[in-house]
């Protein structure tokens, strides 16, 4: 891990607030509201769930991700894809929870900006003059703020993520003295930090277990503080989260002594909120506070939509780079390492949250579609973290109890959870479904073609290669031929490649390159090395880029070909004599060789549907020489059947006319 990054500092410590605390920073604004919606408040629910609230944040936040997930760091960098990078080459079958858990961290990346705007906009509603303030109103006024963030992704956040950790501070800060600043009414929420009472409310309060579905919601930022690894370092994380835990653990406990001081015996149903106006977080604050807590809330709900939106650009760029979903523009709007925009995901964010919006409206019903997503993503968590343990040989004992443990305590929340799902838990499980079954398509797909796919021994056509080169019956194609080869063995190359130079339209030019990508389990590594098969002849190229470098293959190979020029390893002057006599650069071009699915195919119904379904992902995504950053100018596309399938049999009798015999 990069020094500099992981080296604590105030600096440090400020952008890691301002940066990964977003999410699990403003759970105080929806948590209480979720476990009392319907219930009447006692002292045996609000200790009991200020109980569940504290193991929880503990378990599952500090020791699961602060103290254990966050040493799987791989050169720096955290998040699902990151932690399946370093343990792919372990078993084909984590490319699956890997993928899961990528396809539910998007769908959370859709619910967490609108329930997080939403519930600290509803903080008008405490406001006497505004306490009927229609429901259309909020939605504007969320929509508003969600349509201004999603704008301004194109533009980065290099200039103002300076001030996300100053308000994060000031927030948390916010957080704690009125958690302190009301736990004066009630003391005896302090018996919440003995587990026995979280215990006594799942096995004896009527439906007690159920009410875990809404203390999950107390931890859903914990994935987070691992996602964002590279952008402020494991010992930052750290010691930031112990002031943070406090912030979070003041405020519950402030939360749950003005519930038992204020409303002991009272049932909180749609007419009781209405009419007294209940909001168990923004009832902390004192009237003439409520406009500014409302003003602070909203910043840290923006920055926590901010975060989101930034971790799921870094998750799909992690994903194109494995290969794991279509490939997508994204650009780089500052020099800010890690810092990138994905247009496409940002459009599909904003129309998912728009529709989150409009479906449900109030953030107590959004509730139910949040934190399903987001324990399948720690289910995940926990699976390739147990293999990472393996690699690193821990002690099998410890890692089935890490297994188990954390699959027991997790599934338990899942199941809870799950109550939810006809109140708009089915909403989650659609979104990471179709994610799910986009990124399923692309990778299964390319195991269907790489049946086709068929190397030969670049040996054994050398010599033709050479007398077409010197073939001057036929017109020179160009003195520069590239071909992108995903042949790993630098003594193979692709059987259709060859067929294009040879036997398709025979293609003369004076230098042959083949220039092979491969994406390493490194994140940042940008190297290269070139072999010289026949000297200024044939020449193959090869780039080894991290899961987290941009493909910018004309960049690097005009890069890589002015280094060989300079050492006077090639010599790329025209060879028309003519050009040559004047030392003009002779022309460059590029083959990319696209694949359509031939008629003459018998697959099985299912990989079938998955081809069509393929083909259909390739033309509404980047297009092959877009994705690798080649300049279209000097590209040609050649397109050939990919048959994985032959049909075998096909029964064709010959027939002959009347007066003829076979």
């Amino acid at each position: 891990m990069s020094k500099n990054i992981n080296k604590v500092s105030a600096a440090g410590l400020l952008i890691a607030l301002g940066i990964i605390y977003g999410d699990i920073g403003t759970s105080p604004l929806y948590v209480f509201n979720a476990i009392i919606t319907n219930r009447v408040i006692s002292e045996e629910l609000i200790i009991g769930a200020l109980s569940c609230i504290i193991w929880t944040i503990t378990l599952q936040t500090t020791v699961k991700y602060v103290l254990l997930v966050l040493n799987a760091d791989n050169k720096g960098e955290g998040g699902t894809f990151a932690l399946y990078a370093l343990v792919r080459r372990r078993k084909k079958w984590l490319v699956i929870p890997a993928m899961i858990g990528g396809a539910a961290l998007l769908a959370d990346g859709i619910i967490t900006p609108p329930i997080s705007v939403t519930s600290a906009i509803e903080g008008l509603k405490e406001l006497p003059a505004m306490r009927n303030i229609a429901s259309n109103t909020i939605v504007i006024i969320v929509i508003a703020i969600l349509a201004a963030i999603f704008f301004m992704q194109q533009f980065g956040t290099a200039s103002i993520g300076k001030l996300f950790g100053p308000i994060m501070f000031i927030w948390f800060t916010m957080l704690a003295v009125l958690g302190i600043w009301q736990m004066g009414n009630d003391l005896s929420v302090l018996k919440a930090l003995n587990p026995y009472y979280a215990i006594k409310l799942l096995t004896l309060y009527p439906n007690g277990f159920w009410l875990l579905g809404a203390v999950f919601l107390c931890t859903t930022g914990a994935e987070a503080l691992y996602s964002d690894l590279g952008h402020c370092g494991r010992k930052n994380i750290r010691l930031s989260w112990i002031y943070v835990k406090a912030c979070l653990l003041l405020n519950y406990f402030g939360q749950g002594a003005l519930l038992l001081s204020s409303h002991k015996g009272l049932l909180v149903n749609a007419a009781n909120k209405a009419q007294f106006g209940i909001n168990a977080f923004y009832d902390l604050m004192p009237q003439w506070f409520i406009i500014v807590g409302v003003i602070i809330a909203t910043s840290a709900a923006i920055i926590a939509s901010q975060a989101m939106i930034s971790g799921s650009f870094t998750l799909i760029s992690e994903a194109l780079r494995l290969n794991l979903w279509p490939k997508m523009k994204v650009r780089y709007p500052s020099e800010e390492r890690g810092q990138l925009f994905v247009p496409g995901i940002n459009l599909l964010l904003f129309v998912g949250c728009l529709g989150i919006v409009l479906y449900f409206r109030e953030s107590s019903k959004m509730e139910a579609a949040y934190g399903l997503a987001i324990v399948v993503t720690m289910l995940s968590t926990t699976i390739l973290y147990s293999n990472f343990l393996v690699l690193k040989r821990t002690a099998s004992v410890w890692i089935y109890i890490f297994l188990f443990g954390y699959l027991a305590y997790e599934s338990a929340f899942l199941i809870a959870l799950m109550e939810k799902f006809v109140h708009g838990g089915y909403v989650t499980l659609l979104v990471g479904g179709a994610l799910f079954a986009v990124m399923y398509v692309w990778y299964r797909s390319r195991k269907i073609k790489n049946r086709y796919v068929e190397f030969v021994r670049l040996e054994n056509y050398i010599p033709m290669i050479q007398e077409l080169s010197n073939d001057k019956s036929i017109p020179k194609y160009a003195t520069h031929l590239v071909y992108m080869t995903s042949a790993n063995n630098h003594n193979e190359i692709e059987h259709k490649i060859i067929y294009s130079i040879l036997n398709k339209k025979p293609k003369r030019a004076d230098i042959y390159w083949f220039v092979h990508v491969d994406v390493l389990d490194d994140p940042y590594t940008c190297e290269y090395n070139v072999e010289h098969i026949i000297p200024n002849d044939i020449i193959r190229i090869e780039f080894r880029l991290g899961f987290r470098v941009e493909h910018r293959i004309n960049l690097m190979f005009r890069k890589v070909v002015e280094e060989l020029v300079k050492n006077k390893e090639v010599n790329i002057t025209s060879r028309y004599e003519s050009l040559e006599k004047n030392n003009i650069v002779g022309d460059f071009q590029f083959i990319v060789l696209e694949k359509y699915l031939s008629q003459d195919n018998e697959l099985p119904f299912l990989e079938r549907i998955v081809m069509k379904l393929y083909f259909w992902l390739k033309e509404i995504s980047l297009s092959e020489e877009r994705g690798f950053g080649l300049d279209p100018s000097n590209v040609t596309i050649e397109k050939f059947p990919l048959i994985v399938a032959p049909v075998a049999n096909m029964k064709l009798n010959r027939v002959f006319p009347e007066g003829e015999e076979a």
